[in-house]
């Protein structure tokens, strides 16, 4: 610690525009001096291709302002579309060895140099701080029994590791005390995106212009999915579900692209609601808070959603929020009959119902779509990043003898 600041390294394998207000603000933060060290700059400099939305992404906003940060200078091989280094990076594990950090944050262990940065803190006995929005051992591939034993079993290692642990919701909260970490080294920051940034553009959108550009009436109740079209995002329920509700002059809104969308488009014309369903393909960054701005109602009918950050961008722009009782945000910012709803996962008459009972209901919808903007004035960067600062201050009164270890 020097000047009353702790200095912290922050492992990330790619630049995340959800990320940028939360490293802005630590940067200014009063207790900390951090940065950020990259593996790639996918998404932040060039287009690349993105498997999940079957495009060249490139986000259009900025990425890299406001913090420090460097690109980890290593040999580099391709993939997932961006030149990153591999597991063993020297530069990487100098940075670590000799940088005078106090503690490092990785932002999860998916990725192999998150394996060498948490044997280089172990090595140089530098606390680790991990965080993760999961609330369940639960992932896209089918496991057997065994394969979740083993799972759990490495998890349960590394999360044990760790001086602290920033978790994204309460659900993921009760999920790392589960595997055995003690309640005063996790604490909850919440998964959040730049509130001022969503709030202020969604009260400049031009909802009317917006909506004439889908040809869909001022007054039309609009259904909204925002997301990639894969399976495991489960578009195809909502689109059956939107079918099945029946709700008269009602449209339905899918803003993303993927692997799905000429079979949902198919299904629309079997579904014979081909008239009253819109296909926007991939939104950037900056046309997301007027698509939110013109529709009323967002759902999220996932089956592995481990928080879902697009429900805090629909409400912050006014929408309730529909959300399978598989999305992570269902345990602070979903409350049922107030901000939105849950429903089972896969459940389509359950999530016809709800629809039908909010699309034809327009002041109750306006009410929950007010109630919604509300909720996240308590859910908020701030609050996240001054979380940060403790989790810091416990990973690093912890010492250097985390509960396990890596052998």
């Amino acid at each position: 610690m020097k000047d009353g600041k702790y200095r912290v390294l922050l492992l990330c394998e790619h630049p995340v525009q959800y990320n940028t207000i939360l490293w802005s603000l630590q940067a200014r933060h009063p207790k900390l001096d951090i940065l950020v060290a990259y593996c790639s700059l996918r998404g932040a400099e060039a287009a690349a291709h993105h498997p999940d939305f079957g495009v060249e992404i490139k986000w259009d906003v900025p990425l890299l302002e406001g913090y420090p940060w460097v690109l980890v200078d290593a040999p580099k091989s391709q993939k997932n579309g961006g030149a990153r280094p591999g597991f063993f990076s020297a530069p990487l594990w100098r940075l670590i060895r000799h940088g005078g950090f106090d503690a490092v944050y990785v932002s999860g262990y998916y990725f192999p140099e998150a394996w060498l940065v948490m044997l280089a803190a172990k090595y140089s006995h530098i606390p680790l701080i991990l965080a993760t929005d999961v609330h369940s051992l639960d992932s896209r591939r089918v496991q057997s029994g065994f394969a979740r034993t083993v799972k759990k079993a490495i998890v349960k290692r590394i999360f044990r590791m760790a001086g602290a642990v920033q978790t994204g919701s309460t659900g993921a909260t009760t999920y790392v005390r589960s595997l055995g970490v003690p309640a005063e080294r996790i604490l909850l920051g919440g998964n959040i995106v730049d509130n001022a940034w969503w709030s202020e553009r969604a009260a400049s959108a031009n909802r009317a212009s917006i909506r004439r550009s889908w040809n869909i009436p001022d007054d039309a109740p609009a259904v909204l999915f925002c997301a990639k079209l894969q399976s495991w995002k489960r578009p195809g329920d909502l689109l059956e579900a939107f079918a099945r509700a029946g709700a008269a002059g009602s449209y339905l809104i899918f803003a993303g692209d993927g692997a799905l969308r000429s079979e949902l488009e198919q299904r629309a014309h079997e579904l014979g609601i081909v008239d009253g369903v819109r296909f926007l393909g991939f939104v950037n960054q900056s046309g997301l808070p007027s698509v939110y701005a013109a529709s009323d109602l967002l759902v999220l009918p996932s089956d592995y959603e481990p928080f879902g950050l697009v429900v805090n961008e629909a409400m912050l722009c006014g929408c309730a929020a529909i959300v399978s009782d598989r999305v992570g945000a269902k345990y602070d910012l979903v409350r049922e009959g107030e901000t939105g709803c849950v429903f089972p996962c896969g459940d389509i008459d359950a999530l016809a119902k709800l629809l039908r009972a909010l699309l034809t209901d327009r002041p109750r919808l306006a009410r929950m779509g007010a109630a919604a903007r509300e909720r996240m004035k308590t859910w908020t960067p701030e609050m996240n990043v001054d979380t940060f600062a403790r989790v810091v201050e416990t990973a690093v009164k912890s010492g250097s003898k985390p509960q396990g270890a890596l052998h």
